[in-house]
């Protein structure tokens, strides 16, 4: 009996076992899938942050609120309704008349009265001219901070394929130190080198691994900066690029870029701010004129004056005030608007002189290091390694010439994404879209 309840228990025990085990290998393939990251191109990039980027979005908001400016611009003032009933009673007379006793037949003094105001001296048409104006400045504001939003996507993208080419660059001199160790195990082993130049190697390797690692959270970090970027809520650096450096490097297209495309946004926006400014002005010295108010009138009060319809007028006398502080404060603030304007203005060529001399001065290092020092640097490793290899070249030499190799190739990268970025700096200066970018 104990014999066949100790079989039924490890029976259970065996079973229980595979159970969990399946379930461990069930739980293991969403982990495994979870790990694959989606392609993410630029062009997607920068559709989704045109839709879901927070400042963005806080800049589609300020067109709103403009657009209802204008609204508020068109609507006139409001007419007010006043009703008031009064008695003045004297010499114990009664309330009621000849007519009755009725509310409306005693001899209270009943007023209904709608009083208007009138705005003339164009201030309607000035004050909608303001609206008008702040609300294509809102606009173009909106556009510039599209044209940055797109720079800055643009700019943390080639981060991001910057940071996973070197972890890429470091993986393989690794790799290739590695190798280099291998051949260090044989040449030890027929007693051509001592074991400290093995370890050398070695310590070499397990260097530059760490540096892997390093530029992998480095990777990682610029990732999810760039989901931050994107308006996502909860970044999972769940993506890949689906570009890589060369292809927004652009050299054949931006050095043909030599004119500006459109006028800059930002340029726009002081213009209209500019614009509404005058207006403002145009506004305040139109204040000087009193708008009227008109007066409708109904009065009862029998049994003297049964009914009375009486029409009034109302304005202000502009003795004290002339209302010459508000149209200093506008006057002043035109006087702003127009030296801003100036300033953009300039600001604007300046940004245009130094993007081109930058992208000249990148272009130009990113083709003598792809064309001329990275093709000699790696010629010379593959030589060194191999004479090491034969025993012709010292362990000083390969460190060395590894190294370099390395080093040349991360300052090639570099290179490389600098074009980009200034590729992509000019191409915001110049204010040129992307379907003018890829224009023959």
């Amino acid at each position: 009996m104990n014999r066949v309840f100790l079989i039924l228990t490890l029976t259970f025990c065996l079973s229980e076992q595979k159970l969990l085990n399946l379930q461990a290998a069930e739980t293991a393939v969403p982990s495994k899938l979870t790990t694959m990251r989606t392609a993410l191109t630029l062009a997607e990039a920068k559709r989704i942050a045109f839709e879901r980027n927070w400042d963005l979005l806080a800049a589609k908001s300020d067109v709103d609120m403009a657009t209802a400016q204008k609204i508020i611009s068109r609507e006139f003032p409001n007419p007010t309704l006043s009703y008031s009933t009064s008695k003045i009673q004297t010499d114990n007379h009664p309330s009621h008349t000849a007519a009755g006793n009725g509310y409306w037949d005693r001899s209270y003094d009943t007023v209904v009265a709608v009083n208007q105001l009138l705005e003339i001296g164009g201030k309607r048409a000035k004050r909608q001219a303001s609206a008008s104006a702040g609300f294509k400045s809102a606009e173009a504001r909106l556009a510039d901070a599209r044209r940055l939003l797109d720079l800055a996507v643009t700019q943390n993208y080639i981060a991001v394929l910057l940071a996973e080419a070197n972890v890429q660059i470091l993986q393989q001199s690794a790799k290739s130190l590695r190798q280099e160790a291998g051949i260090a195990e044989t040449r030890l082993k027929a007693g051509d080198i001592s074991l400290a130049d093995k370890s050398q190697i070695e310590i070499a390797a397990d260097r530059l691994e760490l540096d892997a690692q390093a530029a992998e959270a480095a990777a990682r970090k610029a990732r999810i900066d760039l989901e931050v970027l994107l308006g996502t809520q909860n970044p999972n650096d769940a993506w890949a690029p689906g570009d890589n450096l060369n292809s927004l490097a652009l050299l054949p297209t931006m050095a043909s870029q030599t004119a500006p495309g459109a006028v800059r946004p930002d340029l726009r926006a002081a213009e209209f701010n500019l614009e509404r400014a005058d207006a403002d002005l145009r506004l305040q010295k139109a204040m000087r004129l009193p708008d009227p108010t008109v007066l409708v009138q109904y009065e009862h009060e029998p049994p003297e004056q049964p009914n009375t319809i009486g029409l009034g007028l109302a304005f202000p006398l502009p003795i004290w005030n002339r209302n010459r502080g508000a149209i200093g404060v506008a006057k002043a603030a035109k006087d702003q608007a127009a030296l801003q304007a100036l300033k953009i203005q300039g600001q604007i060529a300046g940004e245009i002189a130094a993007a081109r001399i930058t992208y000249e001065n990148a272009a130009a290092r990113q083709r003598q290091y792809t064309g001329e020092i990275q093709p000699k640097s790696e010629q010379i490793r593959k030589t060194v390694s191999f004479a090491y290899s034969k025993g012709g070249a010292s362990l000083l030499d390969l460190l060395s010439a590894e190294r370099n190799d390395n080093d040349v190739r991360l300052a090639t990268a570099q290179a490389i994404a600098d074009t980009a970025n200034a590729a992509a700096a000019l191409k915001a200066a110049l204010n040129l879209s992307d379907t003018a970018l890829n224009r023959p």
